[in-house]
Formats: structure tokens, sequence, C-alpha cells
């Protein structure tokens, strides 16, 4: 069983660059369409970039036209907490990562079928991994979700 913590801040400084400091830190948001993964196509998963742990796969990634990665649902809903968030004079459900407490983006009742919710996240509060990379980085048992899928892009 691997155990996911979030480093003390001192090596959270040094370790993440300053868009990931303050989107994960200090509820931030990068500008849509110039992030890393909003038109990422390549199968694998999507986990915390502080503690690595498991939170979206490409299967439930698709273009909702927003700018930034949008997931129909988590990859493992246990390592994900919502909560409602007030700020934008508007109510929110922000999306954090359970053991880090990340801040990864909001979720929306505005998605496709089958769950009708966007998790819309901030690609610099994730991290990417391809099939390819999955069992070397141990996450092997994510594998058989992708059976036929790691030759497409």
């Amino acid at each position: 069983m691997i155990t996911y913590t979030k480093p003390a801040e001192t090596e959270l400084r040094q370790r993440l660059t300053r868009v990931q400091f303050e989107v994960t830190q200090h509820e931030g948001t990068e500008p849509a369409f110039n992030n890393e993964y909003w038109n990422n196509k390549k199968p694998g998963i999507y986990v915390d970039v502080i503690s690595g742990e498991p939170l979206f796969s490409s299967l439930d990634k698709y273009d909702s036209g927003t700018g930034w990665p949008s997931f129909t649902q988590p990859l493992e809903p246990e390592n994900i907490l919502t909560h409602t968030d007030h700020k934008l004079f508007m109510s929110r459900t922000e999306v954090r990562s359970k053991q880090a407490g990340s801040h990864l983006g909001h979720v929306f009742e505005d998605g496709p079928a089958p769950t009708g919710l966007r998790y819309c996240m901030n690609s610099a509060a994730l991290r990417f991994i391809s099939v390819e990379e999955l069992e070397k980085e141990g996450y092997g048992q994510f594998l058989a979700l992708f059976k036929g899928e790691a030759k497409k892009e």
C-alpha cells in the first residue's frame, strides 16, 4: 500500500514552480488555454503534483472548451475532497486532494454523460503519467484500464 503525503512548506517551495505553489497552496488559477494539460490527448493518469495521489484518468477527460483539463469523474473518488467555495461572489464546489490538501480546481454540474459533472482542474496541480510509464512510476494497478489505448494519441 502506497502512502501519499504532503512535504513541509520549505520543500514545496523548492520543488514546485511559482504557479504550482500558488495554485495548490493559495487556491490560485492558471490561465485558460495556456497550461500544460488542457489539450493533452495522451492515455494515462493524472496525479497530485505534491503527493502523487491518483486523481483522474485520460479515459474520463474531455474537451470542455474552457481551456483547462476537464474530467467527468475522478479515477479514485476517495482521493478527492470537495467543499463549497464562496469566492468571486458565487458558490462553487472546490476540489482538493485528500492527502496533500492541494487545491485542484472546481467541479460543476454542466458536464456530459455519464455523470453530468465537469471536474475543471488546474494543470499546475497535476502531474501526468503516460500509460507507458505507469508501471515504472508505481501505478501499474491502472494498466488494465488502458487495454489497447497506449498506441492511440
